[in-house]
């Protein structure tokens, strides 16, 4: 093979649409009520799962000018995939496909595919340098079945002989894709058609690597018996033939087909608990070609195959389901010790860390998630408390003005709550921000969540905003009150792990307790984690050296894929916060600050009173937010950032 350096590992050619997955368990597709929306189509998936696995992928494909098309775009680029030839369709849309899981052997399933965009690639579309600039080219099946994106297949799999790529073919045999079930009839995996075998048949002598199920090599090879079908493939093409047989595992053939599965190796599975088996041969695809293209062995291609596939089958969804490198190569180290690596708490919280979807090295929040004390404050003025919708809407303003001078880019964020800034949510939603939003009721203690039941509400909430749950607890307090807390934040936590929202958990130590040494904090921390709760932000009070590296040591014990810890104001004069920046200063595990009423205290006071105008609250929340910042940015190394 070519051991030319390339830009790309392999470039993704084929299906690529949005899935939309029915989420109640059991119910047909008729009664299913909501769906989650993925990245979903066999090419889209693959691209995806080899990314995440390590691999430098691209994907070749069509997507429409659309919300759909820019979202499948943004998911695959998000992971590190290329996307240059990911082309925007302006006469199409991008395809769409309703799933449903009825039971572990009944999964519906319709395709809206009719004149989508993925299936108008045509041979004009394959540029000769992009396929060069990779090492391999990877096919899938269902673009054999249409005479364009069939040219297109070829036009590609001809320019990879040429630079000499590998390539592979998934044969991904969809029968209704090529026309032979009715349209509704997406689940049905194998129709005998001479006419779909020898279209397949026509090319297998491109490839190096083919895989299939057993019932896409009967397609393959034109028999139902699977070695037959083996052998009248390896007629046809000198490939490696790695045929997956479900639960069991898989097999490779590289030589000639034996007449007897006696003689057969297999290379074993995993065995877990079947949730879902859409996408699983994706993930079985992305595992493999990491393996293979990184020349470890077929036995070790395969454990990565097989893993991959038996941790999708498990979970809801393809794409997102899919185990990152970091999961797998834990799990492949311990797989022993783990018999049900789909019930595997630390698995389970490798995949939600690790498949987070921006980085956030430092952040500067302006916090004015305040409910309480802006009814006091509005109150004690004599102002309309239903202005303070408005006042937060202005808040937000001196936040973007601010962030923007700072040159934040990415690193700036709010608090805000539902209750008075849903205006100021709705509109910073979408824009690249870190947004959080409180549950807790205002002054609770014991915990109490503002709008009752965390489940039902985070249903209703944008997935990039994060649940700030503020706790007042003591490791001192009455085992009843502390164990009612407790509880309610393992809750909330599993909800969050449920949900796919993070979780900034804050702790103030409450100000009527005797015991207000900074050591209850780390002592706290450490009670959360022996709990089984990891939240992906603490929210603390300013500690002294010592303190922080004492909570830091906690996080690296307990969960080195911590987000990280932001420092919060309790209404502190702006020089307190400045000596806690310092204190802070040299702690990798400090992100930032969240600091609130320092910045808007004051000025909102004015304005509630009538004493400043729009423009004034906005430019002096801008200059004592920029403080913040500039103080931050003093102390803190460029390399923390």
């Amino acid at each position: 093979m070519n051991n030319v350096q390339k830009k790309l590992d392999v470039i993704c050619l084929g299906r690529i649409a949005v899935d939309l997955y029915a989420q109640q368990i059991g119910a047909r597709l008729e009664d299913a009520s909501s769906f989650a929306k993925y990245l979903g189509g066999s090419s889209g998936n693959v691209a995806y799962g080899t990314a995440i696995q390590g691999l430098r992928s691209g994907m070749l494909a069509r997507v429409g000018d659309e919300h759909m098309g820019r979202f499948l775009r943004e998911e695959l680029t998000r992971v590190g995939v290329d996307t240059q030839y990911l082309i925007t369709d302006k006469d199409r849309l991008t395809g769409l496909v309703l799933l449903g899981i009825k039971d572990q052997d009944t999964f519906p399933l319709i395709f809206y595919r009719d004149n989508c965009a993925d299936m108008a690639l045509k041979p004009q579309d394959i540029s000769e340098d992009y396929i060069a600039s990779s090492r391999a080219l990877a096919i899938t099946g269902t673009h054999l079945s249409h005479p364009d994106t069939r040219q297109a297949v070829l036009t590609a799999l001809d320019y990879a002989k040429k630079h000499g790529l590998r390539r592979a073919l998934d044969i991904d045999y969809r029968p209704v894709l090529w026309g032979l079930t009715a349209l509704g009839d997406g689940e049905t995996r194998f129709v005998s058609s001479e006419k779909v075998t020898r279209e397949i048949q026509e090319v297998l002598h491109h490839f190096d690597l083919i895989v299939g199920t057993e019932e896409e090599f009967h397609i393959a090879g034109g028999s139902t018996d699977t070695l037959t079908a083996l052998a009248r493939v390896r007629e046809l093409t000198d490939a490696t033939l790695v045929c997956k047989r479900g639960a069991l595992g898989c097999s490779v053939f590289e030589e000639q087909i034996p007449t007897s599965w006696d003689e057969v190796k297999l290379q074993t599975g995993v065995r877990v608990e079947v949730l879902n088996v859409l996408g699983a041969g994706d993930a079985f695809m992305s595992g493999l070609l990491r393996g293979y293209l990184n020349d470890e062995g077929w036995e070790q291609a395969c454990r990565y195959a097989n893993a991959c596939g038996a941790l999708v089958v498990s979970r809801h969804g393809c794409a997102p389901a899919m185990p990152t490198k970091k999961e797998l190569d834990d799990y492949l180290l311990r797989d022993k010790s783990v018999p049900q690596p789909d019930k595997d708490a630390r698995l389970n919280h490798l995949h939600r860390v690790t498949t987070r979807k921006q980085h956030w090295p430092e952040l500067c929040i302006f916090a004015f998630d305040h409910r309480k004390q802006l009814v006091d404050m509005a109150q004690e003025v004599g102002a309309n408390v239903n202005e303070i919708p408005r006042l937060k809407v202005l808040l937000l303003e001196g936040a973007r003005q601010a962030a923007k001078e700072a040159g934040l880019r990415n690193n700036s964020g709010i608090l805000a709550d539902t209750t008075f800034g849903q205006n100021a949510l709705n509109a910073i939603t979408g824009e690249g921000w870190w947004i959080g939003r409180p549950i807790e009721l205002p002054s609770s203690r014991p915990l109490r969540l503002e709008h009752g039941n965390i489940g039902s509400q985070l249903i209703d909430w944008p997935l990039e905003h994060v649940v700030k749950c503020l706790m007042f607890y003591h490791p001192k307090d009455d085992a009843a009150l502390r164990e009612e807390q407790e509880a309610l934040a393992l809750e909330v936590y599993q909800a969050c792990c449920k949900s796919g929202h993070e979780l900034l958990l804050e702790i103030i130590l409450p100000s009527d307790s005797p015991f207000q040494d900074e050591k209850y904090y780390a002592q706290t921390v450490e009670r959360f984690y022996s709990l089984g709760i990891q939240p992906d932000w603490w929210k603390l009070p300013a500690q002294s050296v010592e303190g922080w590296k004492a909570i830091g040591q906690l996080i690296d014990n307990n969960d080195p894929d911590c987000r990280g810890i932001l420092i919060l104001g309790l209404d502190a004069p702006e020089s307190t916060l400045k000596t806690g920046f310092a204190a802070a200063a040299d702690i990798p595990w400090v992100k930032g600050f969240a600091v609130g009423r320092t910045i808007f205290g004051e000025s909102s006071r004015q304005w509630l009173a009538n004493k400043f105008n729009d423009e004034e609250l906005i430019n002096d929340v801008k200059q004592r937010y920029l403080t913040l910042i500039k103080y931050w940015r003093e102390y803190r190394p460029a390399s923390h950032r």
